[in-house]
């Protein structure tokens, strides 16, 4: 099977991942800044160095076949403070790179929020917070009018899911807080009130081009489906991390289905879920605008109940079997025998996408594109007489583009597959021992080496077959 001729063989980045410079040109602190200081293990400065060698790494995308990339704005680049007066070194940069971007034949998708909140408005809340709601969207708004001759395709929001999980369940993102099931649900429907408002700005200004979201989509499986309580379980995570989400996008409102577990959930840990006037208004609006769903998947969970108390530990390290997650009242994932893992105990599924792209095509027939905007294998790249043989990344990646094309067969409507990255960039939660990048990146020289993965790609970009 061939992919389509429009197919975008794309590389995934991120602003504070890859571009260094955190604090150059007048750009303001976000709360990653303070919080990997006082860790004091790595800092994201100067990452892949992305500000100054985006020319260099946009020519390997087109010498290599990659014919479109994910890149974000730095909200605090724009907006030092969150909100108030533009900073125009950094509203000049995002002009060079998008001209640069076109010069190379690479088409750039756009995220406009990638876990980077400025400073300022997450100190007071972060999206718990109304103002941020409003501030987010007065940025969108301004990024739109003023790259409209530049950018035809905007992501509003890189993986709501995660930014919760990650600030208050799991507590490895700033904030550091653990098990606050009622913080991420709130956190959640008020990110999406900003994703509905700023895809009506899009629209009603008229410009020429496509805007959606990303969502970090795994699919949840019990752990032994002959127990109900097990199902049960893994329905409690589905709802939470896919579903909650997916109503809100593609209907505009929550189903009672999602809410009997939401509302059964927030009880058990003493919330609500406060929705304001006019909030159900805005996302029904806004639904059916949506011009694609951008999907990232690395891994699915298989999970079995579980009802004491909440114990996290992520494993930030590769010292392969430390995660746990088990939360009280939802389930615990358990690793699956027969099922390989990576050295981050992330679960090598493919099928799990195959299952979630068939799921959203069946249960929201309204949606009318999908993008794999993030796949890809974290691994510890081996550099061995100037090459890179990461024959494990080639296999993981073979194996999801195949089930990707069983999808495409099936009639789901994928139009394009971002790797996660397309150069080696910092994680935020691992530091730099954790490589994606179909290029290699000498953090010491920031000099780029391709790996046997990029040569790989490049023929699959080139000739739309896997073989």
């Amino acid at each position: 099977m061939k992919f389509a001729d429009d197919f975008i063989f794309g590389g995934a980045t991120a602003a504070y991942q890859c571009e260094g410079s955190t604090r150059v040109d007048g750009k303001g602190k976000v709360a990653w800044d303070d919080y990997l200081a006082r860790q004091g293990r790595f800092s994201a400065d100067p990452a892949s160095d992305f500000y100054n060698e985006y020319p260099v790494d946009l020519k390997l995308a087109s010498e290599y076949g990659v014919n479109g990339i994910r890149v974000s704005i730095a909200w605090s680049r724009i907006f030092p403070e969150g909100v108030g007066e533009p900073n125009p070194e950094g509203v000049a940069f995002y002009h060079r790179l998008f001209q640069e971007c076109h010069r190379r034949g690479v088409e750039p998708f756009v995220t406009l929020h990638h876990f980077d909140t400025p400073d300022a408005l997450f100190q007071k809340g972060d999206f718990l917070s109304r103002e941020t709601v409003d501030a987010f969207v007065d940025y969108a708004t301004f990024c739109f009018e003023e790259y409209k001759d530049e950018v035809a395709h905007w992501i509003t929001i890189n993986e709501t899911w995660s930014v919760v999980a990650c600030q208050y369940i799991v507590g490895n993102f700033p904030g550091g807080i653990q098990g606050d099931i009622v913080k991420a649900v709130q956190s959640m429907h008020n990110m999406m009130v900003a994703h509905s408002k700023a895809v009506i700005a899009y629209k009603e200004g008229g410009y020429d081009g496509k805007i959606g979201i990303v969502h970090i989509l795994e699919s949840k499986y019990a752990d032994d489906p002959n127990k109900l309580e097990d199902r049960l379980a893994a329905k409690n995570e589905d709802v939470l991390a896919n579903q909650f989400l997916l109503d809100a996008t593609f209907n505009g409102y929550y189903s009672a289905d999602t809410m009997e577990v939401i509302d059964r959930l927030l009880k058990m840990y003493d919330g609500t879920l406060k929705i304001e006037d006019g909030d159900f208004d805005v996302m029904r609006k806004a639904a059916p605008l949506n011009d694609y769903l951008g999907m990232n998947y690395y891994q699915s969970q298989f999970i079995r109940a579980y009802d004491g108390p909440t114990q996290i530990h992520h494993n930030g390290t590769g010292e392969k079997g430390t995660s746990v997650f088990r939360i009280g009242g939802v389930g615990e994932r358990v690793a699956k025998e027969g099922i390989p893992s990576t050295d981050w105990d992330w679960l090598i599924y493919p099928e799990g996408m195959y299952d979630m792209l068939t799921r959203v095509k069946l249960q929201y027939p309204g949606y009318k594109e999908i993008y794999i905007t993030e796949n890809g294998m974290g691994y510890k790249d081996d550099f061995v007489d100037g090459t890179i043989d990461d024959t494990p990344r080639i296999d993981y990646i073979r194996q999801h583009l195949e089930w990707l094309q069983k999808a495409i067969a099936g009639g789901v409507n994928v139009k394009g597959y971002f790797l996660w990255s397309l150069m080696d960039v910092f994680s935020w939660a691992n530091g730099y021992n954790k490589r994606y990048g179909l290029f290699y990146v000498d953090f010491e020289t920031q000099k780029r080496y391709p790996k046997a993965s990029a040569y790989w790609f490049k023929r699959v970009a080139q000739t739309k077959t896997l073989y």
